[in-house]
């Protein structure tokens, strides 16, 4: 006998007095479903996850939970006035002897309950906000963003809980690798209306391409069919008119349905300009440590970063992740060992905190009253990457519409403040990004976009994130600091790093003997542990080298063909020689790659 459904929603309509949220939506949620709810920052998600919470009344329709189900939703921003602590309030309407759950929740998630809510921050209040959902364990789940301001050890923790849950859930993330790990069905939020596939966000994005690809394919169909009813409609209607009118109503009406048909939004017009580049080496520290109030943040760690690397940290909360950035970009100094900073550094920050973006400032008062980006006598324009650019346009570049460019910066979602960061950021030359959490809010697409976006520049990230599949996207050399002072380099992103990591421990339980060696920092561990005649940092060098050569290779038959173009040089010199400037410095990296491939294979046969 089939269970009847844990919530219907049915013919539901939204406006906010403008154009619709949605319209005429219905959708139903089984008991054990486990949906991803996914669409662009905008489309309305956690608009819908209200409605589903009964927290926003719609125009018209019906919302149906069946009786004796409880659904429980985690605030974006929970209203704590009364509590007195963050446990209070994760502990406020459950039953007298259950408060344990709390607790138990709390270890898993990282937060102290007993916290006064005067001053926990806004993750905090967040990890609070998703203990009390957890603790009430009611049959249907509605979890906004539950990872954001979560490590990834918390992550992992919250992914095994929803894994083991008997009680139906939808989830809405930006973070791709909990979604794939946990949804058996999609909801997509596109141009307000609602589609469902009965399969998780596994297959989600060659089942949104397809969708897209037939509508292209009917625009276009529809496109010659008006075309050819309107040629009609010139050259024949006089000599028939009355016998055709039925075919002037219907080209009238096809155009309708052409005007009619919503144009998808598109992707932010994001852009890096890597700037003039910095020296070979960017930044290099040797035998640096940190303490704070008797608390190790670093002990003893080294590393080289060159020009180009692109570095990832990653580790708990409060480990000490924004420290060594800041240590590295010389903002804070070692107790002991040095720093030494490269040449030629422009560096661009994106900081977690959003600190760079004042609330109470318009996004128009935010771009025109930056320094870096004023154009002199020109109060509507500012300077993107070296040009002047009227500051509406530019807006709309990052999906903002004419109208909020006068609103406050409060008025913005998580994932708008995080564009309009990236909007400061990439207005400016850089050769080197820090990126601490920028992934934090942004929406699938946008994700795709920054990551192709780092893929093609030209200069150094050092990123912060706990973004699995972004670290796995984007990463080259992982830093993982594990607490106690501990700070190791891996090669290769976060499941690099995973696979290194369970190797190295699984060495040292068959070896007792080498497992001080494996704590060691490889970049250390030069001259100390060989394999094969090589180095630890030697060997992972080995590895990396063919795929660096191969991508070498790739850029210079691209550059080639580039400067084969006729009447390249008379039309466009300076293309031409920053073309053949290109090419000259990446024959030669390659020269040096391939030379230092064959010194290393020679060491490593012995």
């Amino acid at each position: 006998m089939a269970r009847a459904p844990l919530l219907q929603l049915t013919d539901i309509s939204l406006t906010f007095g403008g154009d619709p949220v949605f319209d005429d939506l219905s959708l139903v949620v089984q008991p054990g479903d486990r949906v991803a709810l996914v669409g662009r920052n905008g489309s309305g998600k956690s608009t819908l996850m209200k409605i589903m919470a009964g927290l926003v009344e719609p125009d018209k329709g019906e919302r149906i939970v069946t009786p004796g189900t409880r659904v429980g939703y985690m605030e974006q921003e929970p209203t704590m006035e009364g509590f007195a602590t963050l446990g209070d309030y994760a502990a406020s309407g459950l039953d007298i002897g259950d408060e344990w759950r709390v607790l138990a929740v709390a270890e898993g998630l990282k937060f102290d309950p007993s916290r006064d809510v005067n001053v926990a921050s806004g993750g905090e209040r967040r990890r609070a906000a998703l203990a009390k959902l957890m603790a009430e364990a009611p049959e249907l789940m509605l979890l906004d963003e539950p990872t954001n301001h979560l490590d990834i050890e918390a992550i992992a923790w919250l992914e095994n809980e929803l894994k083991e849950t008997r009680a139906g859930f939808v989830l809405i993330s930006h973070d791709r690798a909990f979604l794939r790990a946990l949804t058996r069905a999609t909801l997509w939020i596109d141009r307000s209306s609602v589609r469902r596939q009965e399969t998780g966000f596994e297959g989600f994005e060659a089942w949104r391409d397809k969708v897209w690809e037939d509508e292209d394919m009917q625009r276009h169909k529809l496109d010659r069919k008006i075309k050819s009813e309107a040629r009609w409609a010139v050259e024949g209607i006089s000599a028939r008119r009355k016998r055709n009118q039925g075919r002037v109503r219907a080209l009238k009406e096809l155009r309708a349905e052409r005007s009619g048909q919503i144009k998808r939004q598109g992707t932010a017009a994001m852009a890096l300009d890597s700037g003039p580049k910095s020296g070979k080496k960017v930044v290099e520290v040797e035998g640096i440590s940190k303490a704070y109030d008797g608390k190790v943040i670093l002990r003893d760690f080294s590393i080289k970063i060159q020009r180009g690397d692109r570095v990832a940290f990653v580790g708990p909360n409060g480990v000490g992740k924004t420290t060594l950035l800041k240590i590295l970009m010389g903002q804070e100094q070692p107790d002991s060992g040095t720093v030494s900073l490269g040449t030629n550094l422009l560096p661009a920050i994106f900081d977690q905190t959003r600190a760079q973006l004042d609330p109470d400032m318009t996004l128009w008062d935010s771009l025109t009253g930056d320094p870096d980006m004023r154009v002199s006598g020109k109060a509507d324009q500012i300077l993107v990457r070296g040009h002047p650019k009227h500051v509406v346009g530019y807006l709309k570049e990052f999906l903002f519409d004419e109208r909020q460019a006068r609103a406050p910066v409060r008025s913005l979602s998580g994932g708008e403040k995080a564009r309009l960061l990236l909007a400061k950021l990439m207005a400016k030359e850089s050769n080197l990004l820090v990126l601490d959490e920028p992934t934090n809010d942004l929406d699938i697409e946008t994700l795709d976009l920054l990551q192709e976006l780092l893929d093609d520049y030209d200069g150094t990230v050092l990123l912060v994130s706990h973004d699995r599949d972004f670290l796995d996207r984007v990463a080259a050399t992982t830093i993982a600091m594990e607490g106690d002072g501990r700070a190791t380099v891996y090669a290769g992103g976060w499941s690099d790093y995973q696979a290194q990591r369970a190797e190295a421990q699984s060495d040292a339980k068959s070896k007792p003997s080498a497992a001080k060696v494996s704590q060691e920092n490889p970049v250390n561990q030069a001259g100390k542990s060989k394999v094969n005649g090589l180095s630890f940092t030697e060997k992972h060098r080995l590895e990396e080298l063919p795929s660096v050569i191969e991508r070498l290779e790739a850029e210079i038959a691209k550059l080639e063909g580039f400067l084969a173009q006729p009447d390249l040089y008379a039309k466009e010199p300076m293309k031409f020689q920053k073309g053949t400037d290109a090419l000259i410095e990446r024959q030669k990296a390659l020269a040096a790659a391939e030379e230092e491939w064959m010194q290393l294979e020679e060491k490593a046969g012995g």
